[in-house]
């Protein structure tokens, strides 16, 4: 075996080992640290003290996070429901027909996408009061599909225009109407890049703290990404409850990739075999 081949074969495990243990640590530091009786006073110990679920009920109980949860989670679900729909058409729109200004319409696009969120805050804070739908999951949700569209319509352009038209129209030929085409033909073609999109706008909504915390007055109107600042004392902080929030926080999402990663990890070929 040549030094090359042996430095190949040893080298790639150990890169591959120090990447995992750099991307886990923090994960498991805080679900440790979320199960340590004594987490505020654990300082730099790798193992915890002991096993107790007081944190996760003083997060409950206390702090009321159930409720920031469901919060996050209709905010979420809605924000994937209707950006999804709106990307899609308006993706449909602009890779099959040409209408004028079109080339524009793409680029403000991308420039849309190179605000900076923090330039955002006044002017939507504005829009919203005027329409009344400050303190409102339904205005954060408008507010989180806006943030969604400009990726999730560049992404599934993509999808929709490496489809051949002639399969479009063969299923035409087939006696197929626009949207019984719409759904039985391409969508499966476009269902990875759908699912792609879905999972950015979902972890776009359930993540996001400036738009959160500033637009919704009731606490009880808080995403979870905002319910977490209330267990940050002035002086001093719970590492128990923070931790133990975090890591409800970090399930519904962790969730959610397993649940599509098949569907995003296919194929457009696979897509056409399944449509």
């Amino acid at each position: 075996m040549s030094a090359a081949t042996l430095r190949a074969r040893v080298g790639l495990p150990i890169a591959v080992t120090a990447l995992l243990v750099f991307t886990l640590l923090p994960v498991y530091w805080m679900v440790s640290t979320a199960i340590d009786p004594d987490a505020s006073n654990r300082g730099y110990d790798p193992l915890p003290g002991g096993f107790t679920m007081d944190h996760f009920s003083t997060v409950f109980d206390e702090g009321n996070f159930g409720r920031f949860l469901t919060n996050s989670l209709i905010v979420g679900f809605g924000t994937i429901v209707v950006a999804g729909l709106i990307a899609l058409l308006a993706a449909v729109a602009v890779a099959r027909f040409k209408f004028k200004f079109r080339t524009s319409v793409l680029i403000m696009i991308l420039i849309v996408q190179m605000v900076p969120l923090e330039a955002l805050v006044i002017p939507l804070f504005l829009q919203m009061r005027d329409l009344e739908l400050l303190n409102s999951l339904l205005g954060l949700t408008i507010v989180y599909i806006a943030l969604s569209l400009p990726f999730a319509v560049w992404t599934l352009r993509g999808f929709v225009a490496t489809v051949p038209k002639e399969v479009e129209e063969a299923a035409y030929m087939d006696g197929c109407s626009w949207p019984r085409m719409f759904w039985s033909v391409l969508l499966p073609l476009v269902a990875p890049g759908l699912v792609a999109t879905s999972v950015f706008a979902f972890i776009t909504a359930w993540n996001e703290f400036i738009f959160a915390y500033v637009f919704m007055q009731d606490s009880s109107k808080y995403t979870a990404a905002v319910g977490i600042q209330q267990f940050f004392g002035e002086n001093s902080t719970d590492w128990g409850p923070v931790m133990a929030a975090s890591t409800l926080v970090t399930l519904p999402v962790l969730i959610f990739f397993v649940i599509v990663q098949r569907r995003l990890a296919s194929g457009l070929a696979a897509g056409a075999v399944k449509g």
